[in-house]
């Protein structure tokens, strides 16, 4: 087991280590001004923080994620309200999705990928005897991923609320789920999410434009132009590090999300191979990490879902910057800028090396 979790550690590291220069090199501006080092520096201090906070979650008994989930979850849905209050929560470029105290910023979407997850485990642990029923057993467990999309849909912002369904459904998956209830689930959701998509119809032009762009290349979004001109200019071996110069002020948000280009521009298809087998050995060595805990357990459907979770992130980031769907703010985790992001990924990580060591007779509780 030590070897295991040696691996995913040292992978682990390298991504974060990794994220720090592109975020150095994608916060580059056109006109040189310090901010490129406030962007490090803020990084470094998240990173520092994210740190901290990853060695105490992994130090935590698998237990206590357990027992604290659903006071994890209230405090979130209590945040995730907040915010959507005028006089607390922070509006920004149109989206009320912050909460701030001076040059302190948060964003309680960010903590939900979390404790949803968390949450959801519990409850399947506590009800796994009912999960074979038809509609009576469908609803509680499909109520709280429900509850924080719509109050995320509330913010605005449609794309995260549609990456916490994700994260909700593929949880239920993992923990084994009937696929019928995921039938129902979906059919009850579809007419949602198409009045949610009916209330915004920018969304609906920022379908068509994507849609348009197979046919005429001049009809794509102007940031998915930069985008995949970012990648075409880096070809094989790209330009190097530092030497892009599509993030000076042409690539929209190239330290958040669009970053993946930046690294396509300046380290090439080698650059972007490479980070994609990071993520593939990261993930594998994380599942091989939780594979000694019994299948039907909250640690093993937990761990599973939280690094999922990540991949799944990750993968949604780079096909936005590919424009193989729609453009969507995604970041990309322990990669792109932020504080929010990168604490909680990192979080995500410490929690799963804190379930890997769940020992079936001290936690049986939450085995």
């Amino acid at each position: 087991m030590d070897h295991r979790r040696g691996i995913f550690i040292c992978l682990a590291s390298v991504l974060i280590a990794f994220g720090l220069l592109m975020v150095h090199s994608a916060s580059a501006t056109s006109w040189p001004s310090e901010l490129q080092q406030v962007h490090l520096l803020r990084h470094a201090l998240f990173l520092g923080i994210g740190t901290c906070a990853m060695c105490v979650c992994a130090n935590l008994p698998a237990r206590f994620w357990y027992h604290a989930s659903p006071v994890l979850f209230a405090a979130t849905i209590a945040l995730l309200v907040l915010v959507l209050i005028p006089s607390i929560g922070t509006r920004v470029n149109g989206g009320r999705r912050w909460l701030r105290y001076g040059t302190w910023s948060l964003q309680p979407s960010e903590i939900a990928k979390v404790t949803l997850i968390l949450f959801l485990c519990r409850l399947i642990q506590n009800r796994r005897e009912t999960m074979s029923r038809w509609f009576r057993d469908t609803i509680p467990f499909l109520l709280p991923t429900l509850i924080v999309v719509l109050l995320v849909f509330r913010q605005p912002d449609l794309g995260t609320a549609t990456f916490l369904l994700m994260s909700g459904l593929v949880t239920l998956f993992v923990a084994g789920w009937p696929l019928r209830n995921f039938v129902l689930g979906l059919s009850l959701a579809g007419p949602a999410a198409v009045y949610c998509l009916a209330l915004k119809p920018y969304q609906w032009q920022r379908i068509r434009g994507f849609m348009a762009m197979w046919a005429d290349g001049d009809q794509a979004p102007y940031q998915l132009k930069q985008s995949l001109l970012s990648l075409g200019v880096g070809g094989l071996n790209g330009i190097g590090l530092g030497r892009g110069w599509q993030k000076l002020s042409f690539l929209p948000e190239a330290n958040t999300d669009f970053v993946f280009a930046v690294v396509g521009e300046e380290l090439g298809l080698l650059g972007t191979l490479g980070l994609l087998l990071l993520w593939i050995g990261m993930y594998f060595s994380g599942l091989r990490l939780l594979s000694d805990l019994p299948r039907p357990c909250f640690c093993r459907v937990a761990g599973i879902a939280l690094l999922t979770q990540l991949a799944l992130q990750a993968a949604l980031h780079i096909a936005v910057v590919t424009a193989l769907i729609p453009p969507k703010g995604i970041t990309h985790p322990l990669l792109s800028y932020g504080g929010s992001n990168l604490v909680m990924s990192m979080v995500a990580l410490g929690i799963v090396l804190s379930l890997s060591r769940a020992d079936p007779q001290r936690d049986e509780r939450a085995l």
